[in-house]
C-alpha cells in the first residue's frame, strides 16, 4: 500500500439555468462542481487507521474548491452554497468515503469559498464506473435559508473503479431558480451560529 496520492483524473462542471418550468430566469443559477477520481490506499482491505485519507482530502479539499469556483467565473466571497459527497469503488467501504469528508475537508472548502458558518451537507455511497451522486447543497453562513435547499448531481462517466474513490466538491453562485416557499431569506441572515 502505497502512502502517495495517485491521481487518475480531474473532472470539472458547470451547469447553468437559464429557465425553470414556464419560467425564463432575469439572472441564470449557476452551480460548479469539482471531482477527483483517485487510487483508494485500503482498496479490498481493511484498515483502522484512515488517517491517511484525512490527510490528502485536506490537499484535495483546497484543489477542487478553488477548481469549483473559477468554473463559476466568481471570487470565492460571492460563493452561496456548498456541498460534499464522495464514491467508493465496490472494493472500497463507506467509511472510506467518511474519512475524506468529515474530519478534514471543512476547513480548506470553508478557506476557499470566503467563509462558511453552516455545515457543509454531504453524500456517500458505493458505485461503479459512471454511478452518478446529488451533492446536498444549503447556504454556506446559514443553514435554513430554504431558497438554497438544493443538490447537483454529478457522475464521471468512468469512475470510480473497483479500487477508486471519487471526491466531489460544489458550490453555486445562488440558490434555486423562482424560491418560493418561505423560510428564512438571504437578507435577513445573521451569520453567527451557521443555522440562521
Amino acid at each position: 500500500m502505497g502512502n502517495q496520492l495517485e491521481i487518475r483524473k480531474i473532472y470539472v462542471i458547470m451547469e447553468e439555468t437559464r429557465a425553470d418550468g414556464q419560467v425564463k430566469l432575469d439572472r441564470p443559477t449557476r452551480k460548479a462542481a469539482a471531482a477527483a477520481v483517485f487510487k483508494n490506499p485500503y482498496a479490498g482491505k481493511y484498515q483502522e487507521d484512515l488517517s491517511l485519507l484525512y490527510d490528502w482530502s485536506e490537499q484535495l479539499g483546497v484543489m477542487l474548491t478553488q477548481k469549483a469556483v473559477e468554473a463559476l467565473g466568481i471570487e470565492p466571497a460571492q460563493v452561496h452554497s456548498y456541498g460534499k459527497a464522495a464514491i467508493a469503488g465496490e472494493q472500497g467501504e463507506l467509511e472510506h468515503c467518511a474519512a475524506l469528508m468529515h474530519p478534514k475537508l471543512g476547513k480548506p472548502m470553508r478557506e476557499n469559498v470566503g467563509g462558511g458558518k453552516a455545515i457543509i451537507p454531504s453524500a456517500k455511497k458505493l458505485g461503479y464506473p459512471g454511478a452518478a451522486i446529488d451533492v446536498p447543497l444549503h447556504y454556506k453562513n446559514a443553514a435554513y435559508v430554504r431558497s438554497h435547499y438544493d443538490a447537483m448531481e454529478v457522475r464521471v462517466p468512468d469512475a470510480p473503479r473497483a479500487d477508486e474513490l471519487v471526491l466531489i466538491v460544489c458550490v453555486t453562485d445562488s440558490g434555486r431558480p423562482l424560491p418560493r416557499i418561505g423560510g428564512l431569506k438571504l437578507e435577513e441572515v445573521k451569520g453567527e451560529d451557521g443555522l440562521r
